[in-house]
């Protein structure tokens, strides 16, 4: 009979958690995150990008204005000029990166979340399973361009004083921004193109340990993992190993060991008769690698963290 313990309210199911099945064929529950949200995500990025970008026009003006009264003024083929032109290209720099590298820079880190994003408690996941690639990220980052940036185009280019570009953009704005309201995982065209989506990733310390028997200093662990073999998991594993463990679901425990075991490369069996054991020896062992990280300022976010 499954052992019964009060699970975390994270764990306890709602109309937007889904179930996602890892390349190791490990059942995860995650949270698709609400479109309010990834709004008020998307507004704090922008903020943030327009409070830097102004801070470095500001610079770049200032400094403008210092070559001017240094020179006099600027002609043709005065070395004033030359600066006021390279001052210009780095304004330009910094546009585009504030534009799209902003964003590439953030969501292909560890974390696969911008600023805005883990304000909120949010992040991009691979809808697959598999790790946050380049590719994804480029791909959702472009179609942004599409949704947000060419019906300014279409404005800039007809004029603002022209009814057929404001409704056309209107329309554009309008296709786009809604999507999310139409699919059950709030998916944008980006996330459809690149095979993500935006989960909840709430900040939260490790809960206290499952209680499991531990050796005595005369007595050797059951199973003892090397180094190596814990280093490959992280936080979010570890807490997909306590959820599974708590369930106490023999067919989960049983196939959560075998696609660690092959994760880890001891595919022997030896010794290995019961599954639980082996999955409470592996989360207390890791639990313990994973707190003395934490105490010495180092943290694993999950398995695709450096």
């Amino acid at each position: 009979m499954a052992r019964t313990a009060a699970l975390p309210r994270r764990l306890v199911r709602t109309s937007q958690q889904r179930t996602l099945v890892t390349p190791e064929g490990v059942a995860l529950p995650l949270t698709v995150a609400s479109r309010g949200s990834r709004a008020g995500a998307l507004m704090l990025d922008f903020i943030f990008i327009g409070t830097a970008f102004t801070l470095v026009t500001i610079g770049l003006v200032a400094l403008a204005g210092g070559v001017a009264n240094v020179a006099g003024r600027f002609g043709s083929g005065s070395p004033g000029a030359a600066v006021f032109q390279f001052l210009v290209v780095m304004w330009m720099i910094a546009a585009f990166l504030a534009r799209h590298a902003y964003f590439l820079w953030f969501e292909l880190g560890a974390r696969g979340a911008t600023p805005g994003k883990r304000l909120i408690g949010i992040r991009i996941a691979a809808r697959d399973g598999g790790r946050l690639t380049a590719e994804m990220v480029i791909a959702r980052n472009l179609l942004r361009d599409i949704e947000l940036f060419l019906p300014i185009g279409f404005i800039a280019t007809a004029g603002a004083d022209s009814p057929p570009a404001w409704l056309t953009a209107a329309a554009w704005f309008a296709l786009f921004m809604l999507l999310p309201c139409f699919n059950r995982d709030r998916l944008r065209a980006g996330d459809i193109v690149a095979g993500t989506w935006v989960v909840e990733a709430p900040r939260q310390k490790l809960e206290a340990p499952i209680a499991t028997p531990l050796p005595t200093a005369t007595e050797a662990p059951r199973y003892r993992f090397t180094e190596a073999e814990l280093a490959i998991y992280g936080e979010y594993e570890l807490q997909t190993l306590e959820r599974i463990l708590r369930e106490d679901r023999e067919a989960a425990l049983e196939s959560v060991r075998a696609a660690i075991a092959a994760k880890i490369g001891r595919e022997d069996n030896n010794g290995w008769e019961d599954p639980r054991a082996f999955l409470e020896a592996y989360y207390a062992q890791l639990r313990s690698r994973l707190e003395t990280g934490m105490r010495m300022g180092q943290r694993k976010a999950d398995k695709f963290a450096g």
